[in-house]
């Protein structure tokens, strides 16, 4: 096939313009519909193993524009049980991954391993199968907290083993990713993460 201009259109047509297409095509998909993370801790054992690979839907929760302190409008709001990613309000940079416990305006209170949220025992997700330990300023026995507005609680499934709000507090809601809908690899372990999970 001939090419008017010569052999700059060739490359324009065959091989720079597709590969921009895709390169833009890709940016739009990390940025706004979903991301891929990998599990780094075993913070959130037997739900999600160090090294699982997965999914992170942006659009779920609304995707924040770049460089903007903006939020696209999302499907959903975060409900309890929900396994999040977020933005550490502790270091500059670093994702992590826990279940979202309670959001403002709500209150919290570790007892006998047992989580309750405004004064009801929350049995979301499989939250009732786990033992949650008193630990850290927001995580103390006896202690009941209230989540500020524009911030939210998580907590490790694996709580003896898990730096979470019990320790560093709220997450204001900017630091909010997206929330984790399937793990990708390993391949024996390909699964749609539910509020169940």
């Amino acid at each position: 096939m001939k090419y008017k201009g010569g052999r700059w259109n060739y490359w324009w047509e065959e091989w720079i313009k597709p590969i921009l297409i895709a390169a833009v095509l890709a940016f739009f998909i990390r940025t706004f519909v979903i991301q891929p993370f990998k599990i780094p801790s075993g913070s959130m054992y037997p739900t999600l193993k160090p090294g699982d690979r997965i999914f992170v839907g942006k659009f779920i929760y609304g995707a924040k524009v770049p460089l903007m302190n903006y939020r696209l409008p999302g499907i959903s709001r975060p409900k309890p049980g929900d396994i999040v990613v977020f933005l550490s309000p502790v270091e500059k940079k670093k994702y992590l991954v826990k279940r979202f416990i309670a959001g403002a305006g709500e209150t919290l209170r570790i007892k006998d391993g047992r989580v309750f949220v405004d004064g009801k025992e929350s049995a979301a997700g499989p939250m009732k199968h786990f033992f949650y330990y008193n630990r850290g300023e927001y995580g103390a026995e006896n202690r009941t907290i209230r989540v500020p507005e524009g911030c939210f609680y998580v907590l490790g499934d694996n709580s003896a083993n898990s730096l979470d709000s019990r320790y560093w507090g709220f997450i204001p809601e900017r630091n909010l990713v997206g929330k984790a809908v399937i793990i990708h690899w390993p391949i024996r372990r390909i699964r749609v993460l539910r509020n169940g999970d």
